[in-house]
């Protein structure tokens, strides 16, 4: 099949975490399994641009990536050249896969979709939850729903949510679906460091964007409870989100228990990872949760919210344990597998027998080319 998938930004842009890599690793799959893949986005990187050429193809991992540089309109990656672009080649894909809510680039995506008459799918990545859109940019956000999203949504061949918590908040929106495609995003065994980290002082991590809806603030409170025990907050900070952290910590007299050593990567972040007694997202709303299936994946125990689209995973794989967020649960859960040596290793060797099994780059995108070909039938 030949496949486009849409996006506002994309590697070398990691600094948007998540999304990024499971985009890519989508596509990649797809490429291996012998689709044209094709992805268009933008070259926004933060306050500036990624180093990319504009407007031609740049070979990443056998996927064809082109880049767009947007004008005023940034905020909401907003690029002619990439409208212009979808009106030239849209007819000649089979499907177009637009991934974001409240961006120009699914709006123009599905719109070039609709008008060449060719089928496409949705993929809102968590943005589309009340909560969410009610705690930040609220009248914004209710407004472009209104304008786009909703049309965008509704109109799609298929919506695809990586956990069915996902499916539940856009339905709580009042946005209908014609076909609700749950497939979850993956993981490639191969990108893991292949030593094993040696025994060390056990601590607590959680690696991920520094964004409020990640719940970090209720796990420093949770820290508290677990007494002795360093807790890692290792990510990018937005919105300069960190700072509020450093002053929390401090409120709570744990400020020299947490450390924040910034994004990390590459093996330094498997080993990370590999050396936590307890991986832990306390994430308030978290359509998937990419870095528990990391973690998972490195046979390390893990902690989540109920919130966190992987809880469902976690507590029916015996991977770790599904706790509430309140300061007294949560520290009760971390503590209670801190002080269990054999149950953190027990959950952690069930939590990589169920990323392996489940979770694989290689199945992910058979699924999600199943399930173009249904929407290409129809």
């Amino acid at each position: 099949m030949k496949v486009l998938h849409v996006v506002p930004s994309y590697l070398p842009a990691i600094r948007y975490g998540g999304p990024i890599y499971s985009v890519h690793g989508l596509a990649r799959a797809q490429a291996r399994r012998g689709d044209d893949v094709h992805v268009f986005t933008t070259n926004v990187n933060g306050p500036g641009e990624s180093d990319v050429p504009l407007g031609v193809p740049v070979d990443i991992d056998g996927v064809k990536v082109w880049y767009f540089s947007c004008g005023l309109g940034r905020r909401f990656y907003y690029s002619s050249g990439m409208v212009r672009a979808l009106a030239r080649q849209a007819a000649t894909f089979d499907v177009i896969h637009a991934h974001a809510a409240f961006s120009w680039t699914t709006v123009a995506a599905a719109r070039a979709a609709r008008a060449a008459g060719v089928p496409y799918v949705v993929a809102p990545r968590g943005m589309l939850v009340e909560d969410l859109i009610r705690r930040k940019n609220s009248k914004i956000k209710r407004a472009w729903i209104s304008l786009f999203e909703t049309a965008n949504v509704e109109r799609a061949a298929a919506v695809h949510v990586t956990s069915e918590i996902e499916a539940e908040e856009i339905r709580k929106l009042g946005i209908g679906m014609r076909r609700v495609a749950v497939i979850p995003n993956g993981i490639d065994l191969r990108d893991l460091a292949k030593k094993q980290a040696p025994d060390v002082k056990p601590y607590v991590l959680s690696l991920g964007r520094i964004n409020w809806k990640k719940g970090l603030d209720r796990l420093i409170a949770a820290i508290v409870n677990v007494p002795g025990v360093e807790l890692i907050l290792a990510g990018n900070d937005e919105d300069g989100y960190l700072t509020q952290l450093k002053e929390l910590a401090f409120e709570h007299g744990v400020a020299n228990r947490v450390t924040f050593p910034g994004y990390v990567s590459g093996e330094a972040k498997w080993e990370l990872i590999m050396r936590a007694a307890v991986f832990v997202l306390p994430s308030y709303s978290e359509n998937f949760g990419n870095a528990v299936l990391e973690a998972m994946a490195c046979g390390t125990a893990v902690v989540v919210t109920p919130e966190v689209g992987l809880a469902s995973v976690v507590e029916s794989a015996g991977a770790g344990l599904v706790s509430p967020g309140t300061p007294a649960e949560l520290g009760s859960a971390i503590n209670g597998l801190i002080l269990d040596r054999e149950k953190r290793d027990r959950l952690g060797r069930a939590g990589r027998v169920a990323a392996e099994s489940m979770f694989s780059w290689d199945s992910i995108g058979e699924q999600m080319d199943q399930c173009y070909r249904d929407v290409a039938r129809r």
